[in-house]
């Protein structure tokens, strides 16, 4: 179910698009730069993006570390370091980078500001998600979150050092993990939902699609390594 307010437009892209510029293994459409696909590919699929989607500006594009840094995309002039983005501006698209890591989708509910965070595991302990809802310096009811496509649980294993990171953070992570076959795996989708009900924020949708696993439709840096595209995460208000 999608909560967000009337004004508020959001997408996640595919992998695929009619027109798509890239070829080979970031066949077609790759919206990355960083990665080994072709300069001239990524900028025309960027312009594809634009047109395609209608988008009343040039996405506020950031250059993701993994870390806890949120800032104001309406302010930002040149490409930053940060994981997330927010703005209070209508037609300004804040925007983030995947291919596994989760996107997050925060809305407040009177359509008045947005924001969006690339939350892989690391900044999921780092504090991401909580650097972006304290950002809206608003009470958990006033907020609405959307949960995009991001690796399911089933084909994320990770270490038992990672749990052990998380479950000093909070013991209610205890709950985003199962162990099967001697492994750990990591339920990206959940650990966000923890951190978001702490904030008393329980107006959630997403949560069901794999990255992974969805190989005609999501690009995987789990699965393909670095010859991963990555998809675009966007937001913005009408």
């Amino acid at each position: 179910m999608n909560f967000f307010p009337k004004n508020v437009k959001f997408l996640s892209t595919q992998r695929f698009l009619d027109g798509g510029k890239s070829s080979g293994n970031f066949e077609n459409f790759n919206l990355a730069l960083h990665v080994n696909d072709k300069q001239e590919s990524v900028i025309n699929n960027r312009l594809i993006l634009e047109s395609y989607y209608d988008l009343p500006s040039e996405p506020v594009w950031i250059n993701q570390t993994h870390s806890s840094i949120c800032v104001n995309a309406s302010k930002i002039e040149t490409i930053v370091d940060a994981d997330a983005s927010f703005t209070c501006d209508s037609g300004i698209v804040c925007g983030v980078l995947t291919a596994d890591c989760l996107p997050v989708f925060v809305s407040k509910k009177d359509g008045s500001m947005v924001g969006v965070a690339h939350a892989g595991w690391r900044g999921l302990i780092y504090g991401i998600i909580e650097n972006l809802i304290k950002s809206f310096e608003s009470d958990g009811n006033d907020l609405v979150v959307h949960l995009g496509p991001a690796i399911s649980m089933n084909s994320f294993e990770v270490g038992v050092e990672v749990k052990n990171q998380f479950l000093s953070k909070n013991d209610n992570f205890e709950r985003s993990f199962s162990f099967r076959n001697n492994k750990h795996y990591l339920d990206l989708y959940d650990a966000a939902k923890v951190i978001l009900e702490g904030f008393n924020i329980f107006s959630i949708s997403g949560g069901d699609r794999c990255t992974y696993n969805e190989e005609n439709h999501f690009f995987s840096y789990r699965r393909d390594g670095d010859d991963s595209g990555r998809m675009a995460n966007l937001i913005w208000m009408k």
